[in-house]
């Protein structure tokens, strides 16, 4: 059965056009030249859906969208204007449209987005329960960070372990966050470690703590995660960095709630939830024997997957605002907004790095770029830096392409602080440790500090 087609417009010839391009496209069309009419018709019957112009003569199209919502919350709706700007299509995204079209329309642009959009209906995105949570950082609303919320929120009703998987720089850490800050756990502890950054012959006592004199150099006693943690929530990031020596004392632990300090004989007892955190395949690493199948049934009782920025670009406006938003506001500088053309640019790179290389890129055109507009030769300058690593995604080599485009950010970082290893980790957001055996591992000298 064809799909139909409700076109919202006060221009006649766009109305005439576009009726004329998706009649062709074999959809059933009906056009409307005010907010009243089309009200009146969707009272009747609902559509596959709706192409709604900004503003309707005096009429305000994003208050008309309020209203098509309220009658049908899943209906899409695709907004279109002749005039274009970030915050626009900011507000019409987070009211609910799916997509946002600029006049003047492209055909192909306009068949592609409507394809698109119903697709997304036919595969039941629109039916994932909008979920309130108290306590919420992470920013989107495609229905990919729809499904993440979902089961943050389900999770977080629950004691159950969870694993999270994701990209680095998709936000393992704030889904880990908001589990815990809408859990009943809340008031007590939150503790969080990355196994990555922390060396294999210290990880053991930083997780259980040890006794004065258990070691060489232990001159008091300390209290591990574990223990730190209890009756709250103990977040391990970047689990499969873990030693196996130090997993099967983590099975023990979860297993029978209670451990020993090194060095001690007391048995400490702790009620703790684990949720633990992953950027690489738990499958390959328990196949090539570096993590443990028990400890992973154990602690994958509530899977959440995070999508990597490249699967939800109808998010980068709104990561675009409140990022550049927030280093104005950090940084101290006067405000910038961002034509549409080089929001455009952000939108199709590939992100490797994913919100974090969004993050970083901003901060850097928010203090770099002179003036108050941002445009695409400014976008186009801070990427060229990962030109390759996106010249090997877009061949379909990821892992190449999420190394190069690492090796290359970590050049970048430490050539903006002069080769200063302290400083570069900061802003990585990564232990200095860590960092170090991040530049060994991806065979970064010294000489190439000097690099353009």
């Amino acid at each position: 059965m064809p799909k139909q087609i409700y076109i919202l417009d006060d221009e006649k010839e766009i109305r005439k056009s576009l009726r004329a391009i998706l009649e062709d496209e074999e959809y059933l069309v009906e056009d409307f030249s005010n907010g009243k009419n089309l009200l009146k018709a969707l009272s009747k019957e609902r559509p596959s859906l709706i192409l709604l112009d900004v503003w309707v003569g005096k009429e305000d199209g994003l208050t008309i969208l309020d209203e098509c919502k309220k009658i049908y919350p899943t209906l899409p709706v695709v907004m279109i204007s002749g005039h274009g700007t970030i915050e626009l299509a900011v507000n019409a995204t987070k009211k609910g449209a799916v997509d946002f079209l600029e006049k003047p329309l492209s055909i192909e642009k306009v068949i592609q987005t409507i394809e698109i959009a119903l697709q997304k209906t036919k595969d039941g995105d629109n039916e994932i329960p909008e979920i309130k949570l108290e306590y919420d950082e992470i920013l989107g609303l495609s229905p990919g960070i729809k499904k993440v919320k979902f089961a943050i929120y389900q999770a977080a009703q629950t004691n159950a372990r969870v694993f999270i998987y994701g990209d680095n720089g998709t936000g393992k850490e704030l889904v880990a966050k908001a589990i815990y800050q809408n859990s009943k756990r809340r008031e007590s502890p939150y503790v969080e470690i990355n196994c990555a950054a922390i060396p294999e012959e210290l990880i053991e006592s930083e997780l259980f703590g040890y006794e004065k004199g258990a070691f060489t150099g232990a001159n008091d006693r300390k209290i591990g995660k574990f223990e730190q943690a209890h009756t709250g929530t103990l977040f391990l990031d970047e689990i499969c960095d873990m030693s196996l020596s130090t997993q099967a004392k983590v099975l023990r632990v979860l297993q029978e709630q209670r451990f020993e300090r090194l060095g001690g004989n007391e048995t400490i007892s702790v009620d703790v939830r684990v949720i633990a955190a992953t950027n690489i395949s738990v499958e390959d690493a328990i196949k090539e024997g570096k993590f443990r199948e028990d400890l992973y049934y154990r602690l994958n009782v509530i899977p959440i997957e995070l999508p990597p920025l490249r699967e939800r670009k109808g998010d980068i406006p709104i990561l675009v605002e409140h990022y550049l938003k927030k280093s104005i506001k950090d940084n101290g500088l006067s405000p910038k907004s961002i034509d549409r053309e080089a929001l455009d640019l952000l939108t199709d790179h590939f992100w490797p790095g994913n919100i974090r290389e969004l993050r970083n890129i901003l901060e850097r055109l928010s203090i770099m770029v002179p003036g108050d507009t941002i445009r695409p030769k400014d976008v186009k300058d801070s990427l060229h830096g990962f030109k390759k690593a996106n010249e090997m995604a877009e061949r379909g080599d990821l892992k190449h392409a999420k190394e190069e485009f690492e090796r290359q950010y970590i050049i970048k970082t430490l050539q903006n602080f002069d080769g200063n290893v302290t400083r570069a980790s900061k802003v990585l957001g990564i232990e200095r440790t860590h960092l170090y055996r991040k530049l060994k591992a991806l065979n970064i000298q010294t000489d190439q500090l000097n690099e353009g």
